[in-house]
Parts: C-alpha cells; sequence; structure tokens
C-alpha cells in the first residue's frame, strides 16, 4: 500500500478527492462543495475533509500516503506551495500557502499544479490524448481554461501559455469577469453565463434554470443544473448554451489556426458533463473559422469524466511528475 497517493482537484464549485494506487487505478473518492465564504482558510479545510473522507473509503489513513498533489485555478506557485488571484474562488485575491497548510493538517507533502495542466496531462497519459503528440485541452467550467501539448510535453511559455478563455472572439464585446472585453470566457465561462442569465431574468426573461438550482440546493448554476435546463429544452438554456458554443467554436479555431495541432480535448465541469455530442457541436461551430478546414483536427470529450482532475493532480506527486 506504500505507493498510494491522493489527488485533489479544486474547482469553483466543488474539491474532487481521488485516491489512486501506483497503477493509477482508484481506490477511493470524495467529493465537497467549495465553500462560498471563508476564503483561502475554509477552502485548506474542506480538501482537508475531503481528502480524510476519499482516505477512509480506500481504506488508508492520511497521514500514511505517500504525497498529496492538488490542483488549482490561479497561480500556482508550486515551489513555494502557494496559490495566488484564484478570481473563480470566493475571497482568494492574495498569496495563500495552501500546500503548508495541508501538510500541516494531514501530514504527507503536498505538490500543487494548475488544474488545467494536471488535468489535461492525464488526458495525455491515460486518457482520450493517448493517440496524439501535439493537442489543445479546453476546459470549459466556471472559467474557460486551457493547455498546450506539443511533441507530447507541456507548452507552459513564459508561465502563463494556454490561457484560451482570455483570448478575445469579439472586439469591445461582452464585460469578462477578468474585467477586458470579449474574452471568450465571457461568452462560455459558466459564472459569466449565470450573471448574463441574471440579469435576463431581471428583464423579463422566463428560465426554469433557477428553479432548478434552488430544488438541487445549489447556489450558483452548476454544470449540471445548465445539462437538467437543457433536457427540460429551457429556451433561455439552449439559447446561452448555443452562444457559449458560437464563442467556443470561434476561440478554439484560431488557436487552431496558430498552432496547427492534431487534437481538441474539451473538459471542465460543463464539457465533461455534457460530454462527446456537445464536443461534437463545438467541432461543428469551429469549422466556418478553420483555415485549413479539410483538416480539422478531431475533437474529442474528455475520457477520464468527472475524475480527471484529481487523478492529474496525483500524478505530479510521482517522481518525474511535472512539478517535481
Amino acid at each position: 500500500m506504500r505507493n498510494v497517493r491522493a489527488g485533489v482537484d479544486l474547482g469553483g464549485t466543488k474539491i474532487q478527492v481521488a485516491i489512486v494506487d501506483s497503477d493509477h487505478e482508484v481506490l477511493g473518492q470524495a467529493r465537497r462543495p467549495t465553500p462560498g465564504q471563508g476564503g483561502p482558510p475554509a477552502v485548506a479545510g474542506e480538501i482537508a475533509a475531503a481528502v480524510g473522507e476519499a482516505s477512509a473509503a480506500a481504506g488508508v489513513e492520511p497521514g500514511s500516503l505517500m504525497a498529496i498533489g492538488v490542483g488549482s485555478p490561479g497561480v500556482v506557485d508550486g515551489h513555494a506551495g502557494t496559490v495566488a488571484h484564484a478570481l473563480n474562488l470566493s475571497g482568494w485575491e492574495g498569496v495563500f500557502p495552501l500546500g503548508p497548510t495541508l501538510t500541516k493538517a494531514l501530514g504527507p507533502p503536498v505538490f500543487l499544479g494548475n488544474d488545467v495542466d494536471v488535468a489535461v496531462e492525464a488526458e495525455l497519459l491515460l486518457g482520450a490524448a493517448r493517440p496524439y503528440s501535439s493537442f489543445i485541452g479546453v476546459w470549459w467550467g466556471t472559467g474557460v481554461g486551457g493547455a498546450i501539448i506539443l511533441d507530447r510535453k507541456p507548452w507552459a511559455g513564459r508561465g502563463a501559455a494556454g490561457e484560451i478563455g482570455h483570448t478575445v472572439v469579439k472586439l469591445n464585446g461582452a464585460r469578462c469577469p477578468c474585467g477586458r472585453r470579449g474574452c471568450l470566457e465571457a461568452y462560455a465561462g459558466r459564472a459569466a453565463m449565470e450573471t448574463h442569465a441574471r440579469r435576463l431574468v431581471d428583464r423579463g426573461e422566463k428560465t426554469d434554470l433557477f428553479e432548478i438550482m434552488k430544488k438541487e440546493g445549489r447556489t450558483r448554476l452548476s454544470s449540471g443544473v445548465w445539462e437538467r435546463a437543457l433536457e427540460k429544452d429551457d429556451k433561455l438554456a439552449v439559447a446561452l448554451i448555443a452562444r457559449a458554443i458560437a464563442a467556443l467554436g470561434a476561440g478554439i479555431a484560431s488557436a487552431i489556426n496558430l498552432l496547427d495541432v492534431e487534437a481538441v480535448v474539451i473538459g471542465g465541469g460543463l464539457g465533461t458533463r455534457l460530454g462527446q455530442p456537445f464536443a461534437d457541436r463545438i467541432a461543428e461551430a469551429m469549422s466556418p473559422h478553420l483555415f485549413v478546414p479539410e483538416r480539422a483536427p478531431a475533437v474529442h470529450a474528455a475520457a477520464l469524466g468527472d475524475l480527471g482532475g484529481a487523478i492529474g493532480a496525483a500524478l505530479i506527486t510521482e517522481p518525474g511528475g511535472s512539478h517535481h
């Protein structure tokens, strides 16, 4: 049992933990909502509780884990163990020592990586991107994250590559949560879509989105809420998802025109939840914008599903993992 590790996927609405062995088999898992108040200390406390819960499900003590990997949004400094500016998490403006805080609470060493990077690397090693040497991952969730893999290695640029959510799909367009205008995330990020939906409801548009949210005991429009609204053919939900897909098509096609990679993997909360049928719709939306449409890249939904981020986070704790 010596080689058992935990991977933590820290998202805007959920914390997902997987306990994995050396063959990347999942032995136990847990999932908890990301706290909406209390800032970084509250989030760290929930992560520790979720790791405890997942460890119990796997029949191990948290203290006996070899290591804990965390995939986090924001600016991640793996060496210092800190996370800063995680804007999709509530009250996370400054720099917080997440790694040391978790080690103090749980015992094992903690390795941090960017949430999208670790999930995309998991797809490269174990999931939908295995056959390709170059691809981009587009993580469609609370925000729109991305990662670039060239020659089977992550391309980080000077540290901030892959921010496809902040490529501009419309000049002077909608206001993005980042403060700029016309970003892909302003149209397709779940947080921006929710803000837009609330504005339309205030103007008298009808939708079941917020009823479904209340019925499910949620405070945000989670991916599951969107999925159920689409199943009910809710007019506003259908229109906003179509608007998001059009923006994703333009943004991803532009990235393909620039990098000409072989494939695109669509993950993240919404991408995973809506699956291959919506990946196909994104491929269709890309088509008119592709410079070489006859050689369109393959577009796959992430194969590791909801656990991809947590499995990817566990991978960074391995010797030779990308954050050693």
